[in-house]
Protein backbone atom coordinates (compact mmCIF):
# COMPACT_ATOMS: atom_id res chain seq x y z
CA UNK A 1 0.00 0.00 0.00
CA UNK A 2 2.67 2.59 -0.82
CA UNK A 3 0.73 5.39 -0.53
CA UNK A 4 -2.97 6.44 -0.04
CA UNK A 5 -3.63 8.67 -3.13
CA UNK A 6 -5.95 11.18 -4.10
CA UNK A 7 -7.11 11.83 -7.44
CA UNK A 8 -4.34 14.52 -8.86
CA UNK A 9 -5.97 18.03 -9.25
CA UNK A 10 -4.62 19.73 -12.56
CA UNK A 11 -4.30 23.21 -12.40
CA UNK A 12 -3.68 25.11 -15.60
CA UNK A 13 -2.25 28.84 -14.84
CA UNK A 14 -1.40 31.24 -17.95
CA UNK A 15 1.18 34.00 -17.30
CA UNK A 16 -0.21 37.12 -17.43
CA UNK A 17 0.84 40.00 -15.76
CA UNK A 18 -0.84 40.56 -12.56
CA UNK A 19 -2.77 43.64 -10.81
CA UNK A 20 -4.67 44.22 -7.74
CA UNK A 21 -8.40 45.35 -7.73
CA UNK A 22 -7.21 48.71 -6.26
CA UNK A 23 -5.27 49.89 -8.89
CA UNK A 24 -7.27 48.74 -12.05
CA UNK A 25 -9.93 50.87 -10.06
CA UNK A 26 -7.82 53.63 -10.21
CA UNK A 27 -6.77 53.50 -13.52
CA UNK A 28 -10.67 53.03 -14.66
CA UNK A 29 -11.28 56.31 -12.71
CA UNK A 30 -8.22 58.28 -13.51
CA UNK A 31 -9.20 57.88 -17.03
CA UNK A 32 -12.93 58.44 -17.30
CA UNK A 33 -12.07 61.77 -14.91
CA UNK A 34 -9.23 62.42 -17.31
CA UNK A 35 -11.62 62.04 -20.62
CA UNK A 36 -14.74 64.26 -18.62
CA UNK A 37 -11.93 67.34 -17.78
CA UNK A 38 -10.41 67.48 -21.77
CA UNK A 39 -14.27 67.55 -22.88
CA UNK A 40 -15.39 70.07 -20.54
CA UNK A 41 -12.02 72.47 -21.03
CA UNK A 42 -12.68 72.26 -24.69
CA UNK A 43 -16.02 73.05 -24.31
CA UNK A 44 -15.20 75.65 -22.21
CA UNK A 45 -12.42 77.02 -23.78
CA UNK A 46 -14.47 77.14 -27.02
CA UNK A 47 -17.19 78.59 -25.40
CA UNK A 48 -15.06 81.74 -23.81
CA UNK A 49 -13.72 82.27 -27.24
CA UNK A 50 -16.43 82.70 -29.28
CA UNK A 51 -18.23 84.60 -26.67
CA UNK A 52 -15.16 87.19 -26.01
CA UNK A 53 -15.29 87.47 -30.19
CA UNK A 54 -18.86 88.45 -30.57
CA UNK A 55 -18.39 90.83 -27.51
CA UNK A 56 -15.35 92.49 -29.66
CA UNK A 57 -17.63 92.40 -32.80
CA UNK A 58 -20.67 93.69 -31.75
CA UNK A 59 -17.91 96.68 -29.98
CA UNK A 60 -16.73 97.02 -33.75
CA UNK A 61 -20.21 97.44 -34.94
CA UNK A 62 -20.82 100.42 -32.12
CA UNK A 63 -17.61 101.97 -33.03
CA UNK A 64 -18.50 101.93 -37.08
CA UNK A 65 -21.77 102.74 -36.42
CA UNK A 66 -21.14 106.33 -34.23
CA UNK A 67 -18.41 107.09 -37.15
CA UNK A 68 -21.25 106.93 -39.90
CA UNK A 69 -23.51 109.57 -37.83
CA UNK A 70 -20.26 111.75 -37.35
CA UNK A 71 -19.18 111.41 -40.70
CA UNK A 72 -22.85 112.35 -42.10
CA UNK A 73 -22.72 115.29 -40.25
CA UNK A 74 -18.85 116.69 -39.93
CA UNK A 75 -17.90 114.16 -43.38
CA UNK A 76 -15.42 113.08 -41.30
CA UNK A 77 -15.46 109.88 -39.22
CA UNK A 78 -13.80 111.76 -36.02
CA UNK A 79 -13.32 108.03 -34.24
CA UNK A 80 -9.69 106.24 -34.36
CA UNK A 81 -8.76 103.51 -37.05
CA UNK A 82 -11.76 104.55 -38.70
CA UNK A 83 -10.90 104.32 -42.48
CA UNK A 84 -12.93 105.62 -45.67
CA UNK A 85 -13.06 102.95 -48.75
CA UNK A 86 -10.31 100.73 -46.96
CA UNK A 87 -8.60 98.52 -49.76
CA UNK A 88 -7.55 96.13 -47.22
CA UNK A 89 -11.03 95.23 -47.06
CA UNK A 90 -12.44 92.22 -47.40
CA UNK A 91 -14.24 91.74 -51.00
CA UNK A 92 -17.23 90.05 -49.33
CA UNK A 93 -17.81 93.10 -46.79
CA UNK A 94 -17.23 95.54 -49.29
CA UNK A 95 -20.41 93.94 -51.53
CA UNK A 96 -22.39 93.84 -48.77
CA UNK A 97 -21.89 97.39 -47.46
CA UNK A 98 -22.18 98.67 -51.18
CA UNK A 99 -25.61 96.91 -51.55
CA UNK A 100 -26.70 99.30 -48.43
CA UNK A 101 -25.88 96.72 -45.54
CA UNK A 102 -24.50 96.49 -42.44
CA UNK A 103 -21.06 93.54 -42.48
CA UNK A 104 -19.21 92.36 -40.12
CA UNK A 105 -16.53 89.32 -40.14
CA UNK A 106 -14.26 87.74 -37.66
CA UNK A 107 -11.27 85.13 -39.19
CA UNK A 108 -8.12 83.89 -37.91
CA UNK A 109 -4.45 84.56 -39.16
CA UNK A 110 -2.59 82.47 -36.98
CA UNK A 111 -1.39 86.11 -34.96
CA UNK A 112 -4.60 86.35 -33.65
CA UNK A 113 -8.53 87.28 -34.59
CA UNK A 114 -9.07 90.05 -37.37
CA UNK A 115 -12.19 91.77 -36.70
CA UNK A 116 -13.90 93.75 -39.61
CA UNK A 117 -17.26 96.09 -39.46
CA UNK A 118 -18.27 97.88 -42.34
CA UNK A 119 -21.59 100.35 -42.94
CA UNK A 120 -22.44 101.99 -46.36
CA UNK A 121 -22.38 106.14 -46.08
CA UNK A 122 -25.03 108.09 -47.82
CA UNK A 123 -22.49 109.84 -50.39
CA UNK A 124 -21.76 105.69 -51.61
CA UNK A 125 -18.66 105.39 -49.49
CA UNK A 126 -17.87 102.71 -47.33
CA UNK A 127 -17.06 103.35 -43.99
CA UNK A 128 -14.56 100.40 -42.51
CA UNK A 129 -12.70 99.41 -38.75
CA UNK A 130 -10.49 97.00 -38.42
CA UNK A 131 -9.29 95.93 -35.29
CA UNK A 132 -7.53 92.80 -33.21
CA UNK A 133 -8.90 91.26 -29.96
CA UNK A 134 -7.82 93.20 -27.02
CA UNK A 135 -4.85 92.15 -25.36
CA UNK A 136 -6.86 92.21 -22.06
CA UNK A 137 -9.12 89.52 -24.12
CA UNK A 138 -5.80 87.36 -24.87
CA UNK A 139 -4.54 87.41 -21.28
CA UNK A 140 -7.71 86.02 -20.02
CA UNK A 141 -8.08 83.57 -22.58
CA UNK A 142 -4.14 82.45 -20.88
CA UNK A 143 -5.32 82.51 -17.70
CA UNK A 144 -8.67 80.85 -18.69
CA UNK A 145 -6.50 77.78 -19.95
CA UNK A 146 -3.86 77.57 -17.17
CA UNK A 147 -6.99 77.10 -14.85
CA UNK A 148 -8.32 74.69 -17.09
CA UNK A 149 -5.57 72.35 -17.51
CA UNK A 150 -4.58 72.86 -13.15
CA UNK A 151 -8.46 71.45 -12.57
CA UNK A 152 -8.30 68.87 -15.56
CA UNK A 153 -4.98 67.62 -14.28
CA UNK A 154 -6.74 67.82 -10.45
CA UNK A 155 -9.46 65.92 -11.60
CA UNK A 156 -7.04 63.22 -12.26
CA UNK A 157 -5.95 63.14 -9.46
CA UNK A 158 -8.57 62.94 -7.28
CA UNK A 159 -10.34 60.48 -8.93
CA UNK A 160 -6.98 58.66 -8.78
CA UNK A 161 -6.90 58.57 -5.28
CA UNK A 162 -11.29 58.11 -4.59
CA UNK A 163 -10.30 54.94 -7.14
CA UNK A 164 -7.34 54.02 -4.72
CA UNK A 165 -9.34 54.46 -1.53
CA UNK A 166 -12.73 52.59 -2.83
CA UNK A 167 -10.49 50.20 -4.77
CA UNK A 168 -8.35 49.11 -1.45
CA UNK A 169 -11.48 48.97 0.52
CA UNK A 170 -13.25 46.30 -1.98
CA UNK A 171 -9.68 44.65 -2.46
CA UNK A 172 -9.04 44.22 1.31
CA UNK A 173 -12.41 42.70 1.89
CA UNK A 174 -11.98 40.52 -1.11
CA UNK A 175 -8.55 39.22 0.28
CA UNK A 176 -10.40 38.44 4.06
CA UNK A 177 -12.31 36.82 1.91
CA UNK A 178 -10.23 34.87 0.01
CA UNK A 179 -7.97 34.00 3.55
CA UNK A 180 -10.59 32.57 5.04
CA UNK A 181 -11.81 31.07 2.14
CA UNK A 182 -8.38 29.07 2.10
CA UNK A 183 -8.69 28.20 5.52
CA UNK A 184 -12.39 26.40 4.98
CA UNK A 185 -10.19 24.38 2.12
CA UNK A 186 -7.71 23.52 4.25
CA UNK A 187 -10.37 21.67 7.04
CA UNK A 188 -11.03 24.56 9.51
CA UNK A 189 -14.97 24.32 9.09
CA UNK A 190 -15.41 26.58 12.21
CA UNK A 191 -14.11 29.88 10.10
CA UNK A 192 -17.02 31.67 8.42
CA UNK A 193 -16.11 33.86 5.20
CA UNK A 194 -19.19 36.52 6.02
CA UNK A 195 -17.31 37.03 9.44
CA UNK A 196 -13.88 37.21 8.48
CA UNK A 197 -15.05 39.99 6.46
CA UNK A 198 -16.62 42.47 8.78
CA UNK A 199 -18.15 45.83 7.77
CA UNK A 200 -21.82 46.52 8.29
CA UNK A 201 -22.48 47.90 4.46
CA UNK A 202 -23.81 44.93 2.51
CA UNK A 203 -22.55 44.64 -1.27
CA UNK A 204 -21.58 41.57 -3.62
CA UNK A 205 -18.51 41.05 -1.52
CA UNK A 206 -21.06 39.59 1.23
CA UNK A 207 -23.47 37.81 -1.31
CA UNK A 208 -20.28 36.05 -2.26
CA UNK A 209 -19.36 35.57 1.28
CA UNK A 210 -22.51 34.14 2.44
CA UNK A 211 -22.65 31.88 -0.85
CA UNK A 212 -19.04 30.31 0.07
CA UNK A 213 -20.18 29.77 3.36
CA UNK A 214 -23.58 28.06 2.76
CA UNK A 215 -21.10 26.02 -0.10
CA UNK A 216 -18.66 24.74 3.08
CA UNK A 217 -22.01 24.18 4.96
CA UNK A 218 -23.36 22.23 2.59
CA UNK A 219 -20.18 20.17 1.91
CA UNK A 220 -19.45 19.80 5.59
CA UNK A 221 -22.40 18.28 6.28
CA UNK A 222 -22.07 15.83 3.42
CA UNK A 223 -18.82 14.61 4.63
CA UNK A 224 -20.07 14.51 8.10
CA UNK A 225 -22.92 12.58 6.74
CA UNK A 226 -20.38 10.03 4.83
CA UNK A 227 -18.48 9.60 7.47
CA UNK A 228 -21.44 8.54 9.88
CA UNK A 229 -22.10 5.84 7.47
CA UNK A 230 -18.78 4.18 7.24
CA UNK A 231 -18.27 4.19 11.18
CA UNK A 232 -21.84 2.81 11.32
CA UNK A 233 -21.39 0.33 8.24
CA UNK A 234 -17.93 -0.84 10.13
CA UNK A 235 -19.10 -0.81 13.84
CA UNK A 236 -21.90 -3.23 12.35
CA UNK A 237 -19.65 -5.30 10.78
CA UNK A 238 -17.56 -5.76 13.87
CA UNK A 239 -20.50 -8.25 15.39
CA UNK A 240 -20.89 -10.52 12.41
CA UNK A 241 -16.54 -10.45 11.22
CA UNK A 242 -15.65 -11.50 14.94
CA UNK A 243 -18.65 -14.41 15.05
CA UNK A 244 -17.23 -15.49 11.01
CA UNK A 245 -13.16 -15.35 12.59
CA UNK A 246 -14.55 -17.61 15.79
CA UNK A 247 -16.83 -20.04 13.29
CA UNK A 248 -13.43 -20.72 11.70
CA UNK A 249 -10.81 -21.28 13.93
CA UNK A 250 -13.47 -24.22 14.75
CA UNK A 251 -12.88 -25.86 11.61
CA UNK A 252 -10.76 -28.98 11.35
CA UNK A 253 -7.19 -28.37 10.34
CA UNK A 254 -6.31 -28.12 6.50
CA UNK A 255 -5.80 -25.46 3.94
CA UNK A 256 -8.95 -24.19 3.11
CA UNK A 257 -9.64 -23.44 6.91
CA UNK A 258 -6.09 -21.99 6.32
CA UNK A 259 -7.73 -19.81 3.71
CA UNK A 260 -10.61 -18.67 5.91
CA UNK A 261 -9.20 -17.76 8.85
CA UNK A 262 -6.60 -15.85 6.98
CA UNK A 263 -9.17 -13.78 5.02
CA UNK A 264 -11.68 -13.09 8.16
CA UNK A 265 -8.68 -11.88 9.44
CA UNK A 266 -8.31 -9.39 6.94
CA UNK A 267 -11.84 -8.35 7.02
CA UNK A 268 -11.45 -7.84 10.66
CA UNK A 269 -8.63 -5.50 10.03
CA UNK A 270 -10.34 -3.67 8.03
CA UNK A 271 -13.11 -2.81 9.80
CA UNK A 272 -10.93 -2.20 12.77
CA UNK A 273 -8.70 0.40 10.07
CA UNK A 274 -12.10 1.70 9.03
CA UNK A 275 -13.43 2.30 12.20
CA UNK A 276 -10.24 4.43 13.55
CA UNK A 277 -9.84 6.51 10.32
CA UNK A 278 -13.82 7.44 11.15
CA UNK A 279 -13.13 8.22 14.52
CA UNK A 280 -9.81 10.50 13.46
CA UNK A 281 -11.84 12.06 11.05
CA UNK A 282 -14.69 13.02 13.24
CA UNK A 283 -11.49 15.28 15.53
CA UNK A 284 -12.46 13.77 18.60
CA UNK A 285 -9.39 11.80 19.73
CA UNK A 286 -7.53 13.56 22.27
CA UNK A 287 -3.55 12.12 22.86
CA UNK A 288 -2.53 10.91 26.42
CA UNK A 289 0.15 12.45 27.27
CA UNK A 290 3.40 10.80 28.76
CA UNK A 291 7.54 11.93 28.83
CA UNK A 292 9.51 9.25 26.87
CA UNK A 293 12.62 8.69 25.82
CA UNK A 294 12.32 8.95 21.79
CA UNK A 295 15.60 7.63 20.51
CA UNK A 296 14.86 4.44 23.89
CA UNK A 297 11.50 3.83 22.61
CA UNK A 298 11.82 3.75 18.90
CA UNK A 299 14.68 1.15 19.46
CA UNK A 300 12.50 -1.05 21.89
CA UNK A 301 9.68 -0.89 19.87
CA UNK A 302 11.36 -1.98 16.44
CA UNK A 303 13.16 -4.28 17.87
CA UNK A 304 9.51 -5.70 18.91
CA UNK A 305 8.37 -5.42 15.67
CA UNK A 306 11.32 -6.49 13.14
CA UNK A 307 14.91 -7.02 14.75
CA UNK A 308 16.11 -7.05 10.65
CA UNK A 309 14.90 -2.86 10.83
CA UNK A 310 18.23 -0.93 11.58
CA UNK A 311 17.75 1.73 14.53
CA UNK A 312 19.71 4.70 14.30
CA UNK A 313 19.87 7.20 17.32
CA UNK A 314 22.01 10.32 16.65
CA UNK A 315 20.57 12.46 19.01
CA UNK A 316 18.63 11.29 22.42
CA UNK A 317 15.62 13.73 23.25
CA UNK A 318 13.45 13.62 25.85
CA UNK A 319 9.32 14.32 24.35
CA UNK A 320 5.94 14.77 25.74
CA UNK A 321 3.35 12.09 23.50
CA UNK A 322 1.12 9.88 23.08
CA UNK A 323 2.94 6.45 23.07
CA UNK A 324 0.28 4.28 21.88
CA UNK A 325 -0.21 6.19 18.94
CA UNK A 326 3.08 7.30 18.36
CA UNK A 327 3.82 3.15 17.90
CA UNK A 328 0.56 2.83 15.93
CA UNK A 329 2.06 5.81 13.11
CA UNK A 330 5.36 3.90 13.12
CA UNK A 331 4.31 0.84 13.06
CA UNK A 332 2.73 1.73 9.86
CA UNK A 333 5.03 3.41 8.38
CA UNK A 334 6.95 0.05 8.91
CA UNK A 335 4.51 -1.61 7.41
CA UNK A 336 4.26 0.75 4.25
CA UNK A 337 8.28 0.41 4.10
CA UNK A 338 8.25 -3.49 4.36
CA UNK A 339 5.22 -4.26 1.42
CA UNK A 340 6.01 -1.69 -0.97
CA UNK A 341 9.62 -1.06 -0.41
CA UNK A 342 13.28 -2.97 -0.63
CA UNK A 343 15.34 -3.39 2.49
CA UNK A 344 17.36 -2.44 3.97
CA UNK A 345 14.36 -0.25 6.06
CA UNK A 346 16.48 2.08 7.83
CA UNK A 347 14.82 4.06 11.37
CA UNK A 348 16.76 7.36 12.46
CA UNK A 349 16.10 9.26 15.79
CA UNK A 350 17.38 12.59 15.53
CA UNK A 351 16.26 14.61 18.25
CA UNK A 352 12.50 15.10 17.78
CA UNK A 353 12.21 13.78 14.55
CA UNK A 354 11.87 9.67 12.74
CA UNK A 355 12.73 9.21 9.28
CA UNK A 356 11.69 5.66 8.13
CA UNK A 357 13.26 4.87 5.05
CA UNK A 358 13.78 1.93 2.70
CA UNK A 359 15.17 1.54 -0.80
CA UNK A 360 12.31 0.66 -3.05
CA UNK A 361 11.09 2.78 -6.23
CA UNK A 362 9.64 5.18 -3.76
CA UNK A 363 6.44 7.23 -3.13
CA UNK A 364 4.05 8.01 -6.47
CA UNK A 365 4.23 11.18 -7.46
CA UNK A 366 0.33 12.03 -6.53
CA UNK A 367 1.05 10.91 -2.87
CA UNK A 368 3.83 13.30 -2.77
CA UNK A 369 1.65 16.23 -4.12
CA UNK A 370 -1.78 15.81 -2.59
CA UNK A 371 -1.30 13.69 0.15
CA UNK A 372 -2.47 10.07 1.65
CA UNK A 373 -6.23 9.40 1.03
CA UNK A 374 -8.00 6.33 1.87
CA UNK A 375 -8.68 3.34 -0.29
CA UNK A 376 -6.28 4.23 -2.89
CA UNK A 377 -2.98 2.20 -3.02
CA UNK A 378 0.16 2.64 -5.15
CA UNK A 379 -0.34 0.29 -7.30
CA UNK A 380 -1.63 0.93 -10.74
CA UNK A 381 -2.22 -2.63 -11.09
CA UNK A 382 -4.71 -2.94 -8.23
CA UNK A 383 -2.41 -6.03 -7.68
CA UNK A 384 -0.85 -4.85 -4.50
CA UNK A 385 -2.14 -5.94 -0.91
CA UNK A 386 -3.91 -3.43 1.49
CA UNK A 387 -6.57 -0.95 1.20
CA UNK A 388 -5.08 1.95 1.22
CA UNK A 389 -5.85 2.88 5.09
CA UNK A 390 -1.90 2.55 6.63
CA UNK A 391 -0.87 6.28 5.15
CA UNK A 392 -3.99 7.41 6.41
CA UNK A 393 -3.93 6.51 9.77
CA UNK A 394 -0.10 7.63 10.42
CA UNK A 395 -1.33 11.04 8.80
CA UNK A 396 -4.63 11.00 11.13
CA UNK A 397 -2.66 10.06 14.24
CA UNK A 398 0.16 12.00 13.72
CA UNK A 399 -2.61 15.30 14.11
CA UNK A 400 -3.72 14.06 16.82
CA UNK A 401 -0.33 14.09 18.69
CA UNK A 402 0.70 17.47 17.13
CA UNK A 403 3.47 16.15 14.87
CA UNK A 404 3.54 16.68 11.22
CA UNK A 405 4.44 14.26 8.81
CA UNK A 406 6.21 14.68 5.33
CA UNK A 407 7.12 11.98 2.37
CA UNK A 408 10.04 12.57 -0.22
CA UNK A 409 11.98 10.46 -2.38
CA UNK A 410 15.59 9.53 -2.27
CA UNK A 411 17.37 10.82 -5.23
CA UNK A 412 20.78 12.15 -5.84
CA UNK A 413 21.59 15.53 -6.70
CA UNK A 414 21.26 16.48 -10.39
CA UNK A 415 19.52 13.49 -11.52
CA UNK A 416 16.26 13.90 -13.92
CA UNK A 417 13.20 13.49 -11.93
CA UNK A 418 12.01 10.76 -14.65
CA UNK A 419 14.82 8.54 -13.32
CA UNK A 420 13.73 6.12 -10.83
CA UNK A 421 13.81 7.10 -7.10
CA UNK A 422 16.13 4.81 -5.38
CA UNK A 423 14.32 5.12 -2.15
CA UNK A 424 11.46 6.42 0.17
CA UNK A 425 11.59 8.45 3.25
CA UNK A 426 8.43 9.32 5.73
CA UNK A 427 8.75 11.74 8.43
CA UNK A 428 8.39 12.16 11.42
CA UNK A 429 8.48 15.83 13.31
CA UNK A 430 7.03 15.76 17.07
CA UNK A 431 6.46 19.37 18.07
CA UNK A 432 8.52 21.36 20.47
CA UNK A 433 5.36 21.56 22.83
CA UNK A 434 3.00 18.97 24.03
CA UNK A 435 -0.11 19.05 21.76
CA UNK A 436 -3.05 21.03 22.99
CA UNK A 437 -6.02 19.86 20.74
CA UNK A 438 -6.26 17.37 17.82
CA UNK A 439 -4.83 18.29 14.41
CA UNK A 440 -2.85 21.50 15.58
CA UNK A 441 -0.29 20.79 13.35
CA UNK A 442 -1.23 19.35 9.64
CA UNK A 443 0.62 16.78 7.52
CA UNK A 444 2.25 18.21 4.69
CA UNK A 445 3.08 16.19 1.88
CA UNK A 446 6.89 17.59 0.41
CA UNK A 447 7.42 16.74 -3.57
CA UNK A 448 10.63 14.54 -4.19
CA UNK A 449 14.04 15.57 -3.27
CA UNK A 450 16.97 14.24 -2.53
CA UNK A 451 18.15 11.79 0.12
Amino acid sequence: MRGILRRPVRRVERAGLRTGLRWKLSAAIALVAGLVAIVLSLVVHNAARVSMLDNARDLANERVQIAQRNYELNRRPNFPNIKVDDPELPTALREKAEQGRKASDVSDHGEGPDIWAAVPAKDGHVLSLHSHLPDRSTDVMKDLDQALVIGSVAVVLGGSALGVLIGGQLSRRLRKAAAAANQVAKGESEVRVREAIGGVVRDETDDLARAVDAMADALQQRIDAERRVTADIAHELRTPVTGLLTAAELLPPGRPTELVLDRAKAMRTLVEDVLEVARLDGASERAELQDIMLGEFVARRVAVKDPDVVVRVVHESEVTTDPRRLERVLFNLLANAARHGRPPIEVTVEGRVIRVRDHGPGFPEELLAEGPSRFRTGSQDRAGTGHGLGLTIAAGQARVLGARLTFRNVRPAGVPAHVPAEGAVAVLWLPEHAPTNTGSHPMMPLSGGTG
